[in-house]
């Protein structure tokens, strides 16, 4: 199944999106909804949270006195912790069951006011945050739930700020308009995105593959980017290799300033190919499934010499990435590395290689043809690389996850 991470600051439309997302067959599910279930009367959660706060939360009803027990935590960092280890794991552990019981082609949407606090962005295949300007956010909750305009400000003052938000998102969702065009927006995501990236990732494929050359100016998300695929990969292989995984940012993608295809390229380091295929199931289910095929990157320096390697595509229509699963100290991870932190480092080879770049697109129909026109340009690069390493020291950089 799809699993999808939806939040947004308080005021921005999260609700609205939840409630269409629902309509077009999503399996939502409502953290703040199983928050208040865990604690409900006569659950040992709120017998737990009476034992360590007071009986003063307590209602004459049997229920959490939700106003006792905002008096009891404000301003009380301890109390507030208290509460959260009681609430947050008896929501986990509800998450999982209520996941475990839809279809196996569910698109299951995970509505987390506090994703980004608490952590969450690595454990979905896509984060989605519903955003509106301040002002907006203001008035809605000015207008709709009777705060004043200070209330509905610390509010959202109390929570993530909107970069952080922004930094987590795979997708952003635009609320500063009507009802009408928002729904518009989601149910267009919904059509074009979710529902090709459930299937993928059920029948273990990459989304089509652009066939047509196009090289974009440089992203500065790009980085940003590889970092949530990064963090969500290694979240994926840490039960299997019980550490962080050695993974890094390569490519044009990775070196700010050059132009590029709109595609991440990430790299996986393993002892050897067997631990490779060993972890090809994990990766497909983190939306990288395997490529078809056989492999192998030149060995700069080497001529006629291959070093053979995994490959894996995206299963999200979204955003392509090549993942390459290389053997630790083999010449093409080394070359992935050298050739990154060299054009990092020398603005010459860097503009060098953005001004051939132009050239190709110029000279060449397609994707493969430009793959082709650049092999002279690596292996002058192979010895530009070298030389500068030897100049200057460079060993290869510690990974990207950490």
């Amino acid at each position: 199944m799809l699993r999808v991470g939806l939040t947004g600051g308080i005021g921005a439309g999260k609700s609205a999106v939840s409630q269409r997302l629902q309509e077009l067959g999503a399996v939502i599910i409502d953290s703040d909804r199983l928050a208040r279930e865990v604690v409900a009367a006569g659950t040992d959660g709120l017998a737990e949270v009476v034992a360590a706060l007071g009986p003063e939360v307590l209602g004459a009803d049997g229920e959490l006195d939700r106003p006792a027990l905002g008096a009891r935590v404000f301003g009380d960092e301890a109390a507030r912790r208290r509460l959260e280890n009681i609430i947050h794991p008896r929501v986990r552990d509800r998450t999982a069951e209520l996941s475990a019981a839809a279809p196996p082609d569910a698109i299951v949407v995970n509505d987390v006011p506090l994703l980004v606090e608490v952590g969450l962005v690595p454990t979905y295949h896509l984060v989605i945050v519903v955003d509106a300007a301040p002002e907006v956010r203001i008035a809605r909750l000015v207008g709709t739930r009777g705060m004043t305009e200070a209330q509905a400000t610390a509010r959202i003052a109390a929570q993530a700020t909107d970069a952080d938000r922004l930094a987590a998102a795979d997708v952003v969702i635009d609320n500063n308009g009507g009802l009408d065009e928002l729904t518009s927006r989601v149910t267009t995501l919904w059509r074009e995105r979710l529902l090709p990236y459930e299937k993928n990732l059920r029948l273990r494929r990459r989304s089509a593959a652009e066939t047509a050359l196009q090289v974009v100016p440089p992203d500065p998300t790009w980085p940003r980017q590889a970092a949530r695929l990064i963090a969500r990969i290694n979240h994926a292989l840490r039960p299997a290799l019980g550490r962080d995984a050695e993974i890094w940012h390569i490519g044009s993608t990775a070196v700010p300033g050059l132009p590029a295809k709109d595609l991440i390229d990430l790299m996986l380091a393993v002892p050897t190919l067997q631990h490779a295929d060993k972890l090809a199931d994990a990766l497909a289910g983190v939306g990288l499934p395997p490529r078809e095929g056989e492999w192998f990157d030149n060995a700069r320096g080497i001529p006629g010499k291959t070093w053979p390697k995994r490959l894996h595509g995206s299963a999200d229509p979204g955003r392509s990435v090549n993942l390459h699963v290389r053997v630790t100290g083999s010449p093409g991870w080394r070359f992935a590395l050298l050739m990154r932190d060299h054009l990092r480092a020398v603005p010459e080879a860097r503009e060098g290689y953005a001004a051939v770049k132009e050239r190709w697109v110029a000279a060449c129909a397609d994707v493969e043809s430009y793959a082709a026109a650049k092999e002279p340009w690596f292996d002058a690069e192979a010895v530009a690389a070298h030389e500068w390493a030897e100049a200057t020291g460079w060993r290869p950089p510690g990974s990207d996850a950490g």
